[in-house]
């Protein structure tokens, strides 16, 4: 069987709330610590570890992906790691892929959806095993102390002065001497937007190079941006899946699911800098891949 048929959730509340704790909480450090990629694993965990349809489960994992996002924001806000101006441009240009995803989401079999999920899974893989290579492959004298991480290895040189949370111009500056870098970036929130709506993702795996490489942004900033960006699409795809009203949401996995993402959030927040990036990243990614094969062995014989 491809996946679990629809309906409600039919598991004593216990386990289920014990089931969503524990896959929650790895989400929510994820988003934290890396400002994104958790959430790729939060629509697996409900389908096969909670029984969810597919559909409840890409909207579910919208709600609990938004509220940790905007838990992880906060906090990164605190620490002076968010660029609110700029994440809220880019998680406005992302609200039309948004709502346009959540549409498309709907009109596609659910074994399609899952295959295509465990697509989206491996080609995240890729895009962090790429992240980690570019960072060993630049010098450590250029990584510039705090910003230094998988996704902030930017050559020295290539950021303004002050880019970091402080230097509100950086980003404006380079992309004035880079005419191509907002335009890219504009077309990188559009794709975000529909990865969110269509998946129930929140596509800091794309926002965050994004940032760095296009906007010259630090990698503490970077992530904490993105996690402001990825609350706004949330936000949009959720209103269009909750605005058609054929979406049931089961109560018991939105509560546990969220507040144990909630509560690896800050903790992924506080860590950020003190753990190796490096190595939480090499654990996501080979749980992700694993999660992929799984996801995509179950999808295949429903194709058929």
């Amino acid at each position: 069987m491809a996946a679990p048929p629809a309906g409600r959730v039919t598991a004593p509340i216990l386990p289920v709330a014990i089931l969503a704790v524990t896959s929650g909480l790895p989400i929510g450090l994820s988003l934290g610590a890396l400002g994104g990629g958790g959430s790729i694993l939060a629509v697996p965990a409900l389908v096969y570890l909670l029984g969810l349809p597919v559909r409840q489960a890409t909207t579910v994992s919208l709600i609990v992906v938004g509220i940790a996002a905007v838990a992880g924001a906060v906090t990164h806000a605190r620490a002076g790691r968010v660029r609110l101006k700029e994440g809220a441009v880019l998680g406005m240009l992302g609200i039309a892929g948004s709502y346009a995803g959540s549409l498309a989401s709907a009109a596609v079999p659910a074994d399609v959806l899952l295959a295509g999920f465990a697509a989206l899974m491996f080609a995240v893989a890729a895009v962090m095993t790429i992240r980690r290579r570019a960072a060993v492959a630049v010098p450590a004298a250029s990584a510039g102390g705090a910003g230094s991480g998988p996704a902030g290895s930017v050559p020295a040189g290539s950021v303004p002065a002050g880019s970091g949370p402080a230097g509100s111009g950086a980003a404006a500056r380079l992309s004035a001497a880079n005419g191509r870098g907002l335009p890219l970036v504009a077309a990188v929130a559009t794709v975000v937007g529909l990865i969110t709506g269509f998946f129930g993702v929140g596509g800091g795996f794309v926002i965050v190079p994004a940032l760095v490489l296009l906007l010259g942004f630090d990698m503490p900033a970077a992530a904490g941006t993105s996690l402001a960006v990825i609350a706004i699409d949330s936000a949009a795809a959720l209103a269009a899946r909750l605005g058609s009203g054929s979406v049931h949401v089961a109560a018991v996995p939105v509560v546990a699911f969220a507040a144990a993402a909630i509560a690896g959030t800050l903790a992924g927040g506080r860590v950020a800098g003190r753990v190796s990036a490096t190595r939480l990243s090499v654990a996501f990614t080979v749980l992700v891949v694993l999660a992929g094969g799984y996801t995509l062995a179950r999808a295949l014989p429903g194709l058929s």
